[in-house]
């Protein structure tokens, strides 16, 4: 029975539009499979790569690429730890209560994403206005992930109003959905009987195959005669580069081994000022997605590295992990988390976070396996995100839970 989905993430984007890209993909797939989906996201967001034409409008509906967005205008704000944004947060969730008569249809279902968690309140209070099923999807613990990436106090007053939200969140929804494989455990930990499931990050494959032809400019920074580690993405703390170029440093003396950087962030002049003296390794701002896959296809590994944190014990959903995987490259990710992704697959080397010795070692040993060896782990990859990680798949697997577990959790 066909349902009309409401999808609430106020940093919901698209490929035409700029990231976040989870929900238009999904969304995507519900409406090929029947069901009517609109996402409500902010007119701006520093993710955005452009920005919805608002006028003097409060809300707009707008058709992109085959899915209806519903656009709520805020204020913008010049960085991401601009002050403004949290005004913004708020902004976004108190105008929610009035977007009922520009939904193109009674939902059925509300989809609440985090982050941030105040979207909750109005969602809530659509969800009994219209007696929608609410499900609270956490695709970034908030607020551990502040009080563990951004150090902040756990007794600070806005982290415990944080607080109050995310197990309103949790005890009121219907149903919990989670990108992090692991995330129950941080339920429990809370001391809340409920269990969330999991529905991970993956890949669009219409979008896999819209490639764009990379720049001379950009092309030709990358050596063809030389073993590229490689690494596309968000260039932040949290992304841990600085321990891949520790060990490029430590493994300065290997001509034939370089280090490819592609992306930008608020680390990157730090990262960069650290590497000036290293000959092996090379930046490259960000490209565009579509760009991304030609990209990779130079890369003879391609690298994903995490903080040494407590917060990862409840599991992680990269974008790039599945785009690596996609083009068949051997992967070396350095991480502390059970039932890792790369691991199961058998499609790359783990080591553990922050272990400089470990990820030049593992290097070492991707460089000295033989073409068949890696192209073996390339196979393994491509495979395993294609069985399990296609948003295809992943939808499929959302409505299932919908039509079947809710019941069963809720019983």
């Amino acid at each position: 029975m066909s349902k009309n989905i409401l999808i609430i993430n106020e940093y919901a984007g698209s490929p035409s539009y700029g990231m976040t890209f989870r929900h238009f993909y999904l969304a995507k797939e519900f409406i090929k499979k029947g069901h009517a989906t609109t996402i409500v996201s902010g007119s701006y967001s520093h993710f955005l790569k452009k920005y919805p034409d608002m006028d003097a409008k409060i809300f707009r509906n707008e058709n992109v690429e085959g899915v209806n967005f519903l656009w709520v205008k805020v204020i913008r704000y010049t960085r991401s730890y601009d002050k403004k944004r949290v005004f913004k947060w708020f902004e976004f969730a108190s105008k929610l209560f009035f977007i009922s008569k520009h939904l193109q249809a009674k939902p059925d279902v509300i989809i609440c994403s985090s982050t941030p968690l105040f979207a909750i309140l109005p969602a809530y209070y659509l969800a009994k206005k219209y007696k929608a099923k609410l499900v609270f999807e956490v695709r970034d613990i908030w607020p551990l992930t502040l009080i563990s990436i951004g150090k902040f106090s756990e007794n600070n007053l806005f982290i415990r109003f944080m607080g109050w939200f995310e197990k309103f969140s949790l005890q009121k929804s219907d149903l919990i959905v989670s990108n992090l494989s692991n995330y129950t455990q941080h339920i429990q930990e809370l001391g809340i009987d409920r269990k969330a499931f999991w529905i991970s990050n993956g890949i669009d494959l219409d979008e896999m195959t819209k490639t764009e032809k990379l720049p001379t400019e950009i092309e030709s920074k990358i050596p063809r005669d030389k073993f590229i580690v490689g690494y596309t993405g968000k260039l932040g703390v949290s992304n841990a580069i600085i321990y891949l170029l520790q060990a490029a440093k430590i493994l300065e003396k290997n001509n034939n081994i370089v280090f490819v950087i592609v992306g930008n962030g608020q680390e990157k002049q730090y990262l960069q000022s650290f590497a000036k003296d290293l000959e092996n390794v090379i930046f490259i701002d960000t490209v565009n997605k579509t760009q991304i896959p030609l990209i990779l296809e130079l890369f003879d590994v391609c690298f994903l590295g995490w903080k040494k944190e407590e917060l990862y014990k409840f599991g992680v959903s990269p974008n790039k992990l599945f785009d690596y995987m996609y083009s068949s490259t051997p992967i070396l990710q350095a991480i502390d988390i059970k039932n890792d992704i790369v691991e199961k697959s058998h499609c790359g080397v783990c080591v553990e976070a922050e272990n400089i010795e470990a990820i030049a070692a593992a290097v070492m040993q991707l460089y000295n396996m033989s073409d068949e060896e890696r192209k073996t782990l390339g196979k393994n990859a491509k495979r395993y995100v294609l069985e399990n990680f296609t948003y295809e798949k992943l939808a499929d697997r959302f409505l299932s839970i919908l039509e079947t577990r809710y019941y069963r959790e809720k019983s």
